[in-house]
């Protein structure tokens, strides 16, 4: 197992984590990345390297995701088939919590040491992740209770894939979350220690631009549905307007609709690998039955009286809800085949160190 700390301005507090790492694990193997801290903060890092540590980085400041992609380049170039924890350098991950989440890494899951968020916790922290792990949950479907926690475990056999997963700096982490399941991994969680110090002063994240890069990859998963559903809600009325039919008009407006939303779906939602042909066939499959259902409440609704635009308002939403889960969950999930070629590619583990 390799610890992997990505460091950005360390003080003596990683010094301190590298000796109780020593103490408590001497047989670990500890990969520190300079995130382009500067001249000022080398005798740190060369510390860390007397202390042991394998210290690598950037000249200048890339941000976190490009330094864990950049620790995991290395560990699977020099340390091949070790699994890999993931902790911050600011004290904040206990010697004991790495070590249980190190040991609870296994082959097809990704492990998160997830806060309680109890006691003495700084506000924007308490509300940063519960208006994330909100948001995560409408957009996937999936609970995870800690979506900011940078104590994680990976398998050694998820290198390559974390390697292509988007993103340089705050929202690398919540991007690979998001892309888990579609890429064959479960998240499972392990409860840690929630610690602050000094009200999380030490904290490099940067309230208005980091968070508006976590929150992009949320608000692109329901952006590819708004603009369908705008698309749709025009021709709706367009079409009814100059035809009086109602079943003619849902029939165009879905089709026209279904076809924005797939484009939009496979290649920037879902960045689905299946093959084109397969997934055509699963998405029109959905649209169909969608469409049905479409047709029937808006009938419904406005057979008892209802404005078709207020009915479409009305049924749109679960719709909406319903299409989302089956097209992360069965249209543009992962192949078998392609997760076992990809698998297959990614180096064999070897024992862990």
């Amino acid at each position: 197992m390799i610890v992997l700390i990505p460091a950005f301005e360390p003080d003596g507090r990683l010094l301190a984590l590298l000796r109780e790492l020593a103490l408590a694990a001497p047989e670990l193997a500890v990969v520190i990345v300079d995130d382009g801290s500067g001249p000022r903060y080398a005798p740190v890092f060369s510390d860390a390297a007397v202390l042991g540590a394998d210290v690598i980085g950037f000249p200048a400041n890339r941000g976190k995701g490009a330094a864990l992609k950049h620790g995991f380049a290395h560990i699977a170039a020099h340390y091949p088939g070790q699994d890999v924890v993931c902790a911050d350098a600011d004290g904040q991950h206990t010697v004991r919590d790495i070590l249980r989440v190190g040991r609870a890494v296994r082959p097809g899951a990704l492990a998160l040491g997830v806060r309680a968020f109890t006691g003495r916790v700084p506000l924007r922290s308490r509300l940063g992740n519960t208006l994330t792990r909100w948001a995560f949950r409408a957009a996937t479907g999936i609970s995870v209770s800690d979506t900011q926690t940078g104590l994680r475990g990976y398998p050694a056999a998820a290198l390559d894939w974390l390697l292509s997963v988007p993103g340089d700096r705050f929202e690398y982490e919540l991007n690979l979350l998001l892309r888990a399941r579609g890429a064959g991994w479960t998240i499972e969680e392990l409860p840690i220690d929630t610690v602050y110090l000094a009200d999380n002063a030490s904290s490099h994240f940067r309230p208005l631009a980091d968070s508006a890069r976590i929150y992009l990859p949320l608000l692109v998963f329901s952006a590819s549905s708004l603009a369908a559903f705008a698309v749709d809600f025009v021709v709706l009325l367009v079409v009814n307007a100059l035809s009086g039919n109602l079943l003619a008009a849902v029939v165009a407006a879905r089709g026209v609709s279904s076809a924005v939303n797939f484009l939009i779906n496979r290649r920037m939602v879902f960045a689905s690998r299946r093959p084109l042909r397969s997934t055509l066939m699963r998405y029109y499959l959905l649209v169909a039955v969608l469409l049905l259902a479409n047709y029937g409440l808006l009938s419904v609704l406005t057979g008892i009286g209802m404005a078709l635009a207020l009915a479409k308002l009305v049924v749109e939403p679960t719709l909406f809800l319903a299409s989302y889960g089956v097209q992360r969950s069965f249209v543009f999930a992962e192949s078998d085949a392609v997760r076992s070629a990809t698998r297959a590619a990614e180096p064999m583990a070897v024992g862990r160190r």
